[in-house]
C-alpha cells in the first residue's frame, strides 16, 4: 500500500495554525510554501484551494503573490516535513510493522497477510484515509501487488489495483509516474511515447539502448515482473500482542491492566515457541495520531507476565509526565523484540527462585528505570596484570557463566596470595620510594606530594608475564601499613641487573 501526501507541507500549517481537524471544522484557503530553487524562490507545496485559483508546483513565488494578492506563503523547512512524516510513519504501524519512507511525501507499507484483519484491502485503505484525514491530512492511497503500481496509482486516481487488472490500470497514466528521471520522460514524450501502454508491447532491448537501463527496470517492477523490497524503518519484533478498545482509554490502572492481559497472552506465544524474551517494546496509539514507544530489556529470557507488567511499571515511573495519553489510546501493542531459545532450569527444593534469579530480577528492575547500559557488573578477564582482570560492562550482557574466576583454586600453592585491595586504581601511580636493595621491602614512599612512613609490609608476591609477551615487566607487591594504620598495595616493576637498572616503584590501590 502506497500513501502519498501531496499537501504534507501546507497540511502541517494549517495543523498549527487551525488544530489537528482543520479539514472538518474549516475551508481551506490559498497557502504555498516556497524554497529556494535554482537560485530562486518557487513553490515546492501548494495547496488545494491554491491549485483552483491558478497556482501549481514551481511557480515563482514572485508570480504567485502578484497574480493572487490574497495567497499566505510560508517558507518551507524540511526538517519539520520530515519529522512529521517519520510521525505519520509510527502511526501507520498500527496496520503492519513493515512501513518504510520514499522520498518527502511518500509511506509505503507491506500489508501482505494484514488487510483480512480489517475487511479487506478496500477496508483497509478507506480506514486509513478517513482517520488521515480526521487528523488533518489531505493523503491518497492505492493498494496494489507491486510497489511502482501502487507508488503511481496513488499519484492519479487512487483505489485498489486487483492483479489481474495492474496491467490495464497502468495502460493510460503518465510515464511520468513510472519513477524515472525527467530527461527520460521528456525524452520519450519527443518520440511519441508519453503513456505507459506505449511501452508496454515493445522490446525491452532498444528501450535500454536508447533510454537507459532504469526504465525498463522501473517498467519491470510496476509490472510485479521484477521484485522491489521495502526497507522497514523500525525493528521488526518477533511476536506481537495487541489490544484495540472501541471506547479510548486514559487512566495508568487501565493501560496496566492491559500491560497484564497482553503479556499472558505473549507468555502463551512464547511457550508455543519455546522461547523467552529479551527486549520488550509497548507501543501506545493516541486517538489523535500521537504514537508513544516504551521499551524494556532483561539481563536474562523473561517469560512471566507478572515480571514484564512489574518492568513497564518501573519504566512509566520513569517517563512521569512526558508521557501525555491525550484523549486516550485506542490501540495498546506489545512485541517481544528480541527472543531466544528457553532453556527448563531446575528450582531449589522449596519450589522458589535462586540468588541469580533474584539477582537478575534487580538488574533489569533498575535497567527498566535508569536504562539496562547504566546498570554494569565486572565481568572477568583472563589476563595476569590486577587492573586488567575485570571488565566493567552492562550486566544484561553478561551470562552467568562468566561471573566467576574459573580454574584460581586449583593455581593456589601453599603461600597465601595477597588479597586484593577494595579501591583498585585504574592504573598504577608512580611514586618515590626507598626501600632495601637489591630485593628488599619498602621503607618509606611519598605520594600526591605526601610522605608516608612504613611500620609494617607483607610480601612480596610476584606477578610475572607470560613468555609470549616479554615487553612486559614482572611485579613484585607489598602490602604495607603507615604509621598511622593506612594500608597500601604497592609493587615494583622490573629487577635489579636483569630487566633495568633501577627499578620503578608504583602504588596500585588502598585497602580499607
Amino acid at each position: 500500500m502506497c500513501l502519498w501526501f501531496a499537501e504534507l507541507a501546507t497540511d502541517r500549517i494549517c495543523r498549527r495554525d487551525l488544530g489537528g481537524s482543520w479539514l472538518c471544522d474549516h475551508t481551506a484557503k490559498p497557502l504555498v510554501v516556497y524554497s529556494k530553487i535554482r537560485n530562486a524562490y518557487r513553490l515546492s507545496c501548494v495547496n488545494k484551494a491554491a491549485v483552483e485559483v491558478g497556482l501549481s508546483f514551481g511557480d515563482a513565488l514572485s508570480d504567485a503573490r502578484a497574480r493572487v494578492p490574497e495567497v499566505k506563503a510560508e517558507e518551507g523547512i524540511p526538517e519539520a516535513d520530515e519529522a512529521l512524516l517519520a510521525a505519520l510513519a509510527d502511526w501507520c504501524d498500527r496496520y503492519t510493522p513493515l512501513v518504510a519512507t520514499s522520498g518527502e511525501d511518500t509511506l509505503l507499507l507491506d500489508v501482505s497477510g494484514c488487510a483480512h484483519l480489517f475487511g479487506g484491502e478496500d477496508a483497509l485503505l478507506e480506514d486509513c484515509l478517513s482517520r488521515l484525514k480526521l487528523q488533518g491530512f489531505t493523503a491518497s492511497g492505492a493498494v496494489a501487488d507491486s510497489v511502482g503500481a501502487a507508488w503511481a496509482v496513488a499519484r492519479s486516481d487512487g483505489g485498489v489495483v486487483a492483479p489481474k487488472e495492474q496491467r490495464e490500470t497502468l495502460e493510460n497514466l503518465s510515464i511520468s509516474l513510472l519513477r524515472v528521471e525527467e530527461k527520460v520522460v521528456a525524452s520519450l514524450s519527443r518520440v511519441g511515447l508519453k503513456v505507459i501502454g506505449d511501452l508496454l508491447d515493445r522490446p525491452r532491448a532498444p528501450l535500454a539502448n536508447r533510454f537507459g537501463e532504469a526504465l525498463v527496470q522501473r517498467l519491470d517492477q510496476a509490472l510485479g515482473m521484477e521484485g522491489e523490497p521495502i526497507s522497514p524503518r523500525l525493528y521488526t519484533p518477533a511476536l506481537v500482542v495487541e489490544r484495540r478498545f472501541f471506547e479510548p482509554i486514559a487512566r495508568e490502572d487501565d493501560v496496566l491492566a492491559v500491560i497484564q492481559s497482553l503479556a499472558e497472552n505473549l507468555q502463551k506465544a512464547l511457550e508455543r515457541r519455546q522461547e523467552d524474551g529479551r527486549a520488550f517494546e509497548l507501543v501506545l496509539f493516541r486517538v489523535d495520531g500521537v504514537v508513544s514507544r516504551l521499551a524494556v530489556g532483561t539481563s536474562g529470557p523473561v517469560r512471566s507476565p507478572a515480571l514484564v507488567l512489574r518492568l513497564f511499571r518501573e519504566k512509566l515511573k520513569t517517563v512521569g509526565d512526558e508521557l501525555d495519553a491525550g484523549f486516550g489510546y485506542d490501540l495498546i501493542r506489545l512485541g517481544a523484540l528480541k527472543t531466544q531459545d528457553c532453556t527448563a532450569a531446575q528450582l531449589d527444593l522449596g519450589g522458589g527462585s535462586c540468588h541469580e534469579d533474584d539477582l537478575a530480577e534487580l538488574v533489569d528492575r533498575l535497567g527498566a528505570r535508569l536504562g539496562l547500559a547504566q546498570v554494569s557488573r565486572f565481568l572477568p578477564q583472563n589476563e595476569h596484570l590486577p587492573e586488567a582482570q575485570s571488565l566493567l560492562v552492562p550486566a544484561a550482557t553478561v551470562r552467568e557463566t562468566a561471573l566467576y574466576w574459573t580454574g584460581v583454586e586449583d593455581e593456589r600453592d601453599n603461600e597465601a596470595l595477597l588479597e586484593h585491595p577494595l579501591r583498585l586504581l585504574p592504573h598504577g601511580e608512580q611514586i618515590e620510594t626507598v626501600a632495601m636493595v637489591p630485593d628488599g621491602r619498602p621503607l618509606r614512599f611519598r605520594w600526591r606530594k605526601a610522605s608516608y612512613e612504613i611500620s609494617g609490609s607483607e610480601g612480596p608476591q610476584r606477578i610475572a608475564p607470560p613468555w609470549w609477551q616479554n615487553d612486559a615487566g614482572t611485579r613484585d607487591y607489598y602490602r604495607v601499613e603507615d604509621q598511622e594504620g593506612r594500608r597500601f598495595w604497592l609493587y615494583r616493576e622490573g629487577m635489579y641487573g636483569e630487566q633495568s637498572k633501577t627499578p620503578r616503584w608504583f602504588l596500585q590501590g588502598l585497602y580499607a
